[in-house]
């Protein structure tokens, strides 16, 4: 995707910006603020880290603490939408479990160099599709735990254990997670062409190795948020991976 760095790119973003909080306003989500704070705050991050991204494509080390930086902040991310902010231990467990494997895969069989230059952009895109599927789970399973504790507390009452009793209410929404990416990889190519694939393409690669990219980077999401929404569910069912307030309802 190639962008002019001129004044219509000021224009572009306030124009978006203004359809976002006019369809905020006419909705009533109330998430005007959001949104422009959300706006303001990519547009300077993505100005601070581009100089800082330059260095670390160049330097393994700077890359690797560059994805700890990442992975940080995508942990605080999840546990603030998700409300578990005493939980985030177990939040950071799960996610790790999605990336570590990928990132191991995609590296140690040598489909793509370990170097800075390709940790970042891989690693990135990892973390953030790891981060992503745990507040999807987490908001999506707490609420369905809120929404159905009379029947967790009749299982209970039949002499179902913890972590019994919360699967029975909960794991029909489980797997809810996985369908935005489950989605995005049916219809690749047809409905959405992803950043993976453009960024090879202008990079002056072939089609056939952006789409090899590609796919690359969809199956890895797959199976990365696969593992972290399943380890997710089963600290969630240990009474683990909870907010506060559920952890207090069911006396964990």
């Amino acid at each position: 995707m190639i962008v002019n760095l001129d004044w219509q790119l000021g224009l572009a973003l306030v124009l978006l910006v203004t359809v976002a909080v006019l369809s905020s306003l006419r909705g009533g989500y109330k998430q005007e603020s959001d949104v422009v704070v959300a706006a303001s705050r990519a547009a300077l991050q993505l100005a601070a880290v581009s100089v800082v991204i330059v260095f670390c494509l160049q330097h393994l080390w700077a890359a690797s603490l560059f994805c700890l930086l990442m992975f940080a902040v995508a942990v605080r991310t999840t546990v603030k939408r998700t409300a578990a902010g005493n939980a985030w231990p177990w939040t950071a467990l799960a996610m790790l479990c999605g990336v570590v494997p990928v990132l191991a895969i995609i590296f140690g069989t040598g489909t793509s160099p370990f170097s800075g230059a390709a940790l970042v952009p891989i690693a990135g895109i990892v973390i953030g599709n790891m981060m992503t599927a745990h507040t999807l789970f987490g908001r999506r399973q707490f609420a369905c735990l809120r929404e159905n504790f009379p029947g967790y507390e009749a299982a209970l009452s039949i002499g179902l254990q913890l972590p019994e009793a919360i699967k029975l209410v909960t794991e029909s929404t489980a797997r809810e997670a996985l369908v935005p990416n489950l989605d995005t990889t049916r219809t690749v190519g047809l409905v959405t062409l992803p950043g993976a694939f453009v960024g090879v393409l202008l990079g002056g690669g072939s089609a056939l190795q952006a789409g090899a990219a590609q796919v690359l980077v969809l199956v890895g999401i797959m199976a990365g948020q696969s593992v972290t929404v399943v380890m997710a569910n089963e600290l969630m069912q240990r009474g683990l991976l909870l907010p506060a307030d559920l952890r207090e309802r069911l006396h964990v």
